[in-house]
């Protein structure tokens, strides 16, 4: 869903989104990769070779890379998904650029959110930090920092009620209520932040392998992944749906690397 691109080393002004993808593609087709689509429908990690059981028939494998990434949570209402890309994101290191001396507005109430709009800071004049409680579940310290920078200002009991700026496509305010007393209001603003949080896309695995308490894949050694702690032979995890600190395209494609070495090595030691 990523539109411009403005942080991927080696593309000085930048790139959409599916260019990148579609050159990675090309690269690795170049050196005799081969592609399947199709979705997966259930997976038995418990077995070797691994069985992925998907649309379009059963695929085993010696070793699996698990890259399935971490869905960003959204507020569900319909002028939000039409302005994601035009306005409306889920990630300020990656689309904070483009607001440079615009007013925006973040959502959420937990260290997410205080990290978003901290480093809005460096590009956007003003930052709202919308909140739908009277208090904030954040770390002292980041609260305390958002409270004492000048360019944000929060706001705590309001729910966005309407994403304005959708007929232009392009982000021109928000539609506000007050949860204390329903009074609604609009605020001005370009571009619209969610800090709400990820969701790991590993509801397939759970009970197969190791999870944290949010659901994201428990590695060792960057990219190995454990089943009780121990070590799953020849099964590695990488990008977002392991990394719920990072979560950059260059980071993700970093572990990736990693995992693919991991993978040639453990298929080499296997006389494969």
């Amino acid at each position: 869903m990523t539109t411009q691109v403005e942080n991927f080393p080696g593309w000085p002004e930048g790139v959409q989104g599916p260019e990148l993808i579609d050159n990675m593609k090309k690269q690795a087709a170049r050196f005799g990769a081969d592609f399947q689509l199709a979705h997966l429908n259930a997976v038995d990690l418990n077995v070797n070779p691994f069985r992925l059981q998907t649309s379009a028939g059963e695929i085993p494998a010696r070793t699996l890379i698990v890259a399935s990434g971490a869905s960003a949570r959204w507020l569900g209402l319909p002028s939000e998904q039409a302005l994601i890309g035009h306005g409306v994101s889920s990630c300020a290191t990656c689309d904070g650029f483009f607001f440079r001396g615009k007013e925006v507005a973040v959502v959420g109430g937990g260290d997410s959110a205080m990290e978003e709009a901290l480093f809005l800071t460096r590009f956007a004049s003003k930052i709202t930090l919308l909140h739908r409680r009277p208090g904030f579940r954040a770390s002292k310290i980041m609260l305390e920092r958002v409270m004492a920078h000048t360019k944000i200002e929060l706001r705590t009991n309001v729910v966005i009620e309407e994403v304005l700026g959708v007929e232009e496509k392009e982000v021109k305010g928000v539609r506000l209520r007050d949860v204390a007393n329903g009074t609604k209001s609009i605020l001005p603003i370009s571009g619209l932040f969610l800090g709400i949080g990820h969701e790991p896309n590993t509801k397939m695995f759970s009970g197969q392998i190791d999870l944290d308490g949010d659901g994201y894949i428990r590695t060792t050694g960057n990219v190995l992944v454990t089943r009780n702690g121990v070590v799953v032979p020849g099964l590695f995890a990488c990008g977002d749906v392991q990394d719920r600190r990072y979560r950059q395209a260059i980071t993700a494609a970093g572990s990736g690397c990693m995992a693919a070495l991991e993978a040639e090595k453990f298929l080499e030691e296997h006389g494969h």
